[in-house]
């Protein structure tokens, strides 16, 4: 696999499209810090680090979130930053993805953080991903 982090969101987003409670992704410190701001942004419920006991190899499972009719919280998910093609903005470039109502998540010289974090703390990065 050569993109680990587009391996994650396409997961995410067959899981919601097939109504799944929860999923499972490989796990790394990275995707961890992604779980993370799913979670605090309010797109998954929750997530949790299984160890090796628990399944073949260590893994990340996130709690899916759905609102009271069933209706998903998660849109759409888009990968923007490639291997074979990286995507760097300064923080007056970060994006508001949907006019403000979704998230772009970016790695920055301070962490992986949104894109109103980032603009917030004056810091650029790579644009991972936009999430709606």
């Amino acid at each position: 696999m050569t993109d680990p982090i587009a391996d994650m969101l396409t997961r995410i987003r067959n899981a919601v499209h097939a109504r799944h409670q929860r999923v499972d992704v490989p796990a790394s410190r990275f995707k961890a810090e992604i779980a993370r701001i799913l979670e605090q942004e309010g797109y998954i419920q929750g997530f949790k680090m299984l160890e090796a006991a628990e399944t073949p190899q260590p893994s990340i499972r996130l709690f899916l979130k759905y609102g009271p009719r069933g209706e998903t919280v998660i849109s759409g998910l888009e990968r923007v930053s490639r291997p074979g093609r990286r995507v760097y903005l300064g923080r007056q470039d970060v994006p508001r993805v949907m006019g403000g109502l979704g998230t772009s998540i970016l790695t920055t010289s301070r962490g992986v953080m949104t894109g109103r974090e980032a603009v917030r703390a004056g810091v650029g990065g790579e644009v991972l991903c936009n999430i709606w």
